[in-house]
Formats: C-alpha cells, sequence, structure tokens
C-alpha cells in the first residue's frame, strides 16, 4: 500500500504488531501505576501434564495497579470530583439518579471498608448477583479496592446455572439485591434464587450481602446464614469513618473472572488481567469510542453481567473520568421502542453502544422510524458522535440505515461504527477508530482526517494488537476474500485472556489445540478483503454445507435483511438427502403483526429466494421458510440461539414436535421457545397438508 492509500489506522495497527512492547509501554504511561512495570512483555512455553507445550506471554509481569484508583480516586484528586460518574435511569421504577466520581468514591471506600471487616482480602474471590443499580457498579469497585476478584453473573440465572458459576470460582463472599427488573414485567425476587443456589453448591459462602430495594417488600435477613443488609453496613461504617485504601495489585493477578455464555457446553471462566486491561481500554476507549473525559457521556445498552458491560459500562468510561449510563430496561417495551433515543436526549449521550438486536426490535415496533425521527427534530440527537453495533452480526441495511439518519440528526459527521469481539479479547478486534492517533487529548476524527471508510456487512479493520488471519483447517492462510476460519496470532494483545480460570487443560484444548498452538481459533469464520476489512460472516458451527459448499448463515440473513418486509431473520442448516444440508429461515416481518399462516406468501417467498440468489448464489437457495413474531430466542447478551431451532427443525422433520431440545441458562425468554416449537409443529403440518392436497 503506498502512502496515499494508507490510513492512519493501518499505521497504528503496523505499529503495535511491529513493536509491541514500545507501543504498549507507551500507552501504560497514562495510567497510575504504584509500582511502573519494568517490562511491558514477557513470552515463553507452558508445559502442560500430559507434556503439550504451547505458548504463554504476559503483559506488565512487574508492575503494580489499582484499577479502582485509575477509576475513581484519581479523578477526585485531579479536581474533577464534581464531575458526573454515573447516570442510572430504571425507567419501569421511574427511577433516576446521578453520581459525581466524589460521591462514588465515598460509597465505593465504606463498601470496601465494611466488606474488609466481614472478611474479603486481597485474592479472594467475590460475586455479584445485581440488576442494573448503582450498588451494583459500587460492589465491583469495592472488590477491586480491595485487591479482590469479582465474579459478575447475570441477575436472573436459574439456581443451578448461579450454583455452577458458584462452584467454579469458590467465592468467600456474594453480593446481590432483594429483586431485579427484567423489562416491563413485575420485579423478579433474586434471595429465594441466590438461597437455593447456594443450596444446589458444593462450595458455601461464607457472606451473603443483600440491597434491599424499595419496588420489593423488605424482609430480614437470616445472619445465622451469613447473610447481611447491605445498606446497614455502608451506614455503619461511615458512622465509624471506616474506609479502605486501594490495594494495588501486579500486572499480571486477575481483576475478574467472567464466564462465556454457555450456548455450548459448560461456561468457561475466561480470567482477565489487571494491567493489561486498564490499559488496552484506556486506549480503546478513546481511539475507537472518541470518549476523553468529562463532557463526554457513553451509553452502553448492555448488562454489566456480559463482558460489553464490563469493559463499557463501567470501567473503560471511569478510566477515562467520562460520564456512563447505566440503564435499567429494555431498547421496546420500556415503554416504547423510543427508549434509547430519549436516553441519548436527555443525557447528550456522546457514543451509544448497542447490539445489532435492540435495532431490530426498535425496527420490529417502529418501522418508519418514527420517534427517531420526532426526537431529532427537535435537536435532542445532536450530541450522537457515533452509534457502536457488536454482539452479532449486522446486516448491511441496518448500517446503511442508521448511517443516514445519524447523519440527517446526529452530531457533524457522526458514525455507524460495527465492531467485533467476544467474550475473550475483552475490547473490540476490529472498528473504525473514530480519532486519527493513539493520544489521549481530544480529538475526534473530521473531514479532513475521516475514519476508515464506512464498508457495511464488515467489522471495520483490527483494533491495535490484534493480528487476525483467515485459514483453512489446516491453518493454512486462505486468499483475500476467501472464507475461512478467522484466527488470531500470539501474543494476543493486553485486554485479551491468557487462560481460563483453574483450566488450562481447557484453554488450550478450546482455543489453541485446533492449529496446534500456531494460531488461536475464534470459533468465528469470515474472511479479510483486498483493503484488510475483516468480514464476520458466522460462528463456525453455523457454516453451512451445501453440496460441499461452505456458506455462511449470515451471508443469507444478510440478503434476507434486505426485504423491505424483514425485520429480523434467522438461518439454519437442516439435513438433506441430496445436498447435505439447505438452508432455512426464520423471519419476523415487520408489515403483519402476527401472520396466520406459517407459511409465506408465493410472491414473498420468491422475492426473498431471488434476493438469495443475487446476493449468494444459486447454490443457498432456502429449502423453507417460517414466518411469524417472537420465535427466534436469544441469550441475554442478544446471541441468536440458531442450534436449537435446528433442533426443533430436526425434530419437526421426524414428527417429534414435542421432544425436549438443549436450552442453555443464559436464553433471555425461555416462552420464545416455545413459540418457535409451536411454530415449527404448524409449519409441517401445513406442509404436509399442501402435499396431500397436490396430491
Amino acid at each position: 500500500m503506498n502512502d496515499k492509500t494508507t490510513h492512519v489506522q493501518d499505521e497504528v495497527l503496523r505499529q503495535s504488531l511491529a513493536d509491541p512492547e514500545g507501543f504498549w509501554a507507551h500507552q501504560a504511561e497514562h495510567l497510575h501505576w504504584h509500582r511502573k512495570p519494568s517490562t511491558t512483555l514477557t513470552q515463553s512455553t507452558k508445559t502442560l501434564k500430559d507434556g503439550t507445550t504451547h505458548p504463554e506471554w504476559a503483559w506488565f509481569p512487574d508492575g503494580e495497579i489499582s484499577t479502582c484508583y485509575n477509576c475513581v480516586d484519581r479523578h477526585v484528586l485531579a479536581g474533577r470530583g464534581d464531575e458526573p460518574a454515573i447516570y442510572w435511569d430504571s425507567p419501569v421504577t421511574k427511577s433516576k439518579q446521578k453520581i459525581t466520581y466524589r460521591q462514588l468514591l465515598e460509597d465505593v471506600e465504606a463498601l470496601a471498608g465494611a466488606l474488609r471487616e466481614e472478611g474479603v482480602k486481597k485474592g479472594d474471590v467475590v460475586m455479584l448477583y445485581m440488576p442494573m443499580i448503582p450498588s451494583a457498579l459500587v460492589g465491583i469497585l469495592a472488590i477491586n479496592r480491595l485487591g479482590a476478584v469479582h465474579s459478575v453473573v447475570f441477575g436472573g440465572f436459574a439456581p443451578n446455572a448461579l450454583a455452577q458459576r458458584i462452584d467454579a470460582c469458590q467465592p468467600v463472599a456474594l453480593l446481590t439485591a432483594s429483586c431485579g427488573i427484567e423489562g416491563n414485567k413485575p420485579p423478579t425476587p433474586y434471595r429465594p434464587l441466590v438461597e437455593e443456589a447456594i443450596q444446589l453448591a458444593t462450595h458455601k459462602p461464607s457472606r451473603t450481602i443483600i440491597w434491599q430495594r424499595d419496588v420489593s417488600r423488605w424482609a430480614p435477613v437470616d445472619r445465622s446464614q451469613g447473610q447481611r443488609p447491605w445498606q446497614k453496613l455502608v451506614r455503619g461504617a461511615k458512622a465509624r469513618g471506616v474506609k479502605a485504601e486501594c490495594v494495588p495489585v501486579k500486572g499480571t493477578d486477575p481483576v475478574y473472572i467472567i464466564h462465556t455464555s454457555g450456548t455450548t457446553g459448560s461456561p468457561k471462566g475466561v480470567v482477565r488481567d489487571a494491567g493489561g486491561y486498564a490499559v488496552g481500554l484506556h486506549l480503546s476507549i478513546a481511539y475507537l469510542f472518541n470518549i476523553h473525559g468529562p463532557g463526554d457521556v457513553i451509553f452502553t445498552a448492555s448488562d454489566i453481567g456480559w463482558v460489553v458491560g464490563h469493559s463499557y459500562i463501567i470501567y473503560a468510561p471511569l478510566l477515562a473520568g467520562a460520564a456512563t449510563v447505566l440503564y435499567e430496561g429494555k431498547p421496546v417495551g420500556t415503554p416504547d421502542a423510543s427508549a434509547l433515543w430519549r436516553m441519548v436526549e436527555e443525557y447528550k449521550v456522546s457514543a451509544l453502544f448497542t447490539a445489532p438486536t435492540a435495532l431490530r426490535a426498535i425496527k420490529r415496533d417502529d418501522p418508519d422510524n418514527k420517534h427517531f425521527h420526532r426526537i431529532g427534530e427537535r435537536g435532542g440527537l445532536k450530541s450522537l458522535k457515533a452509534l457502536f453495533l457488536a454482539g452479532e452480526r449486522s446486516e448491511p441495511t441496518i448500517i446503511s440505515m442508521y448511517q443516514e439518519l445519524l447523519e440527517k440528526h446526529g452530531a457533524r459527521d457522526a458514525h455507524v461504527i460495527d465492531n467485533w469481539w467476544s467474550t475473550e479479547s475483552g475490547s473490540p478486534m476490529t472498528g473504525r477508530a473514530l480519532v486519527p492517533h493513539t493520544g489521549h487529548h481530544r480529538q475526534h476524527a473530521t473531514r479532513d482526517h475521516p475514519p476508515i471508510a464506512l464498508k457495511p456487512g464488515s467489522a471495520g479493520k483490527p483494533m491495535p494488537g490484534f493480528d487476525i488471519r483467515a485459514v483453512d483447517d489446516e491453518g493454512n492462510e486462505v486468499g483475500r476474500r476467501s472464507m475461512g476460519n478467522i484466527v488470531l496470532a500470539t501474543p494476543l494483545p493486553p485486554t485479551a485472556f491468557r487462560t481460563l480460570w483453574r483450566e488450562e487443560e481447557r484453554f488450550y484444548n478450546g482455543y489453541l489445540k485446533r492449529f496446534r498452538g500456531k494460531w488461536l481459533d475464534t470459533g468465528d469464520s469470515g474472511y479479510v478483503d483486498e483493503e484488510g476489512y475483516v468480514h464476520v460472516m458466522s460462528r463456525n458451527d453455523d457454516v453451512l454445507n451445501v453440496s460441499a459448499h461452505r456458506l455462511s448463515s449470515g451471508g443469507i440473513e444478510q440478503a434476507i435483511a434486505c426485504h423491505p418486509s424483514v425485520a429480523e431473520c434467522c438461518v439454519v442448516g437442516i439435513p438433506d438427502s441430496l445436498k447435505g444440508q439447505l438452508p432455512f429461515a426464520f423471519v419476523t416481518l415487520s408489515s403483519e403483526p402476527h401472520p396466520a399462516s406459517v407459511m409465506p406468501t408465493k410472491e414473498l417467498f420468491a422475492e426473498i429466494q431471488d434476493l438469495i440468489r443475487k446476493q449468494v448464489g444459486p447454490i443457498a437457495t432456502l429449502g423453507g421458510l417460517i414466518q411469524g413474531k417472537g420465535m427466534i430466542p436469544r441469550t441475554r447478551s442478544g446471541k441468536t440461539l440458531r442450534r436449537v431451532l435446528r433442533e426443533l427443525l430436526e425434530n419437526g422433520s421426524q414428527g417429534e414436535f414435542k421432544k425436549e431440545v438443549g436450552v442453555p441458562s443464559t436464553v433471555e425468554d425461555r416462552g420464545v421457545v416455545e413459540v418457535a416449537r409451536t411454530r415449527v409443529e404448524e409449519y409441517f403440518k401445513e406442509k404436509g397438508a399442501t402435499h396431500k392436497a397436490k396430491l
């Protein structure tokens, strides 16, 4: 590439890969270290019990750091204590709260002092099972302040799923709340779920700290079972002047354990290093998200139970000294499809980060974008500089539509940024950087210095430190635009994991064994194009094998989503005696509230097939289509559970409509699975009746 075509993002990536020690040592200078690291990166070989070896690396191994100090204390000490740190908004409970950095510090140091009196110390694991309320963030920071390790479990998980994670992490204490709010449903009591989980678990936390919410009935804690009232502990600590100072930990010590969603097999405990995570996040929030400090507001419409919430609701915004929006609501239904845009207007949000699933739900309820236009026309979206999407593949139609909407109603030079990452990576692996350098003073992309070009359907180009390749099943790199397994070269950059919690062999078997340690397997399929853009098409498990052709479910979904009547869709493979597999689609239409027939009209089916033939090829022709509403199951993090739909179809083809399917504990709404089951049964019965009529 010559100088005229090389973008600064390409140059930053080149520098980070050519000189990782120098690059990340410079980034580490932006944070406070209790002991500055003398070494940035070490690399060696790890030998497992069976003699297998694999590459091992460590970032800032001899440095000592407190993430809590960098997130809270240093901003107050710098005179920014009156700046907003957290905006909490709970539409169902009609509650709002603004918390400054000084108020946050007072609450965190008092809770940390109380936890220390309850026996929590450096290196201990403390689990949180919390709703989206400010005390959850205070709890996370207080645990970190003590040098302890936190493990957040999504509030509302079933007791057996919580028990599984308790036994895996063996926490000394568990922080929870009396209840949580899920959408516009009545409050879900958490305490009985936690009590049942502890009964089921082999390991018993010695303490359960309970935050009592006003929206639920007050009940006395059972002290004989180690339960403690959260508010009372903190009030007592403040009255006695009990505070805990920050306890620094080594750069390679864990800051938290986060379990993968567990859509297949048992959840894996991803471990995040303290030093690398803070350094990498501090870069990403400025470089990719254009969030630098006071005056900037980021609204990450996710949950603290997921990696997105860990990184961009909690840690990255606070590391930058910006304000973060904590939202206890949904994109639709609390109260309607205007929810996200109302939040942008009210809190003057600079960057909104959400999942394509949320935008599909909004499109389904508001196909003409009336809410967006209404708020935009009164100037309510002028603060919005960027809309970030991640969690699942973003179809080009959504990217293009929102880019046009932002250009009309958002900030000058606003952008839609698709980015791709995972629990394991800790921060985006790809994207379009909004800042044309890696410094940390306020400067954003302009018309003279724009980000790399928007290419709908791609997830952008690699972020610093991520060496991304597409390879065949033997680990050999494939040509540009050729579908392959997306892999990463080691060492991974600082935010990424290096192992699993107490499961080194599982780390090797799950991520390195397939390509014999040469590459780390992301589990995704896709390709890299001629300009270096990464196109993530599907999970490896969702690649269809049609007549020996590898087809991605994402590519077919992309074609279907182009139809103006389609609000959302999901494609899975079904067995076929001739071709091996055939693509099968589940489609939700925006034009009908709930179609009476599961079968589409001949006209609609023909139009969708034509789109697929033109964009993917005749080989991808659908073997069938079911239309309906509320039948595409997802995890609480927004990932589509294609495996569940595939099982329902396979059972249905055998007439086994009532047969149980494997539904993970992470499913957002089990009722959706039953809707899908009913639609599958209706489809095969209607299909059978049509076949008999033809005979």
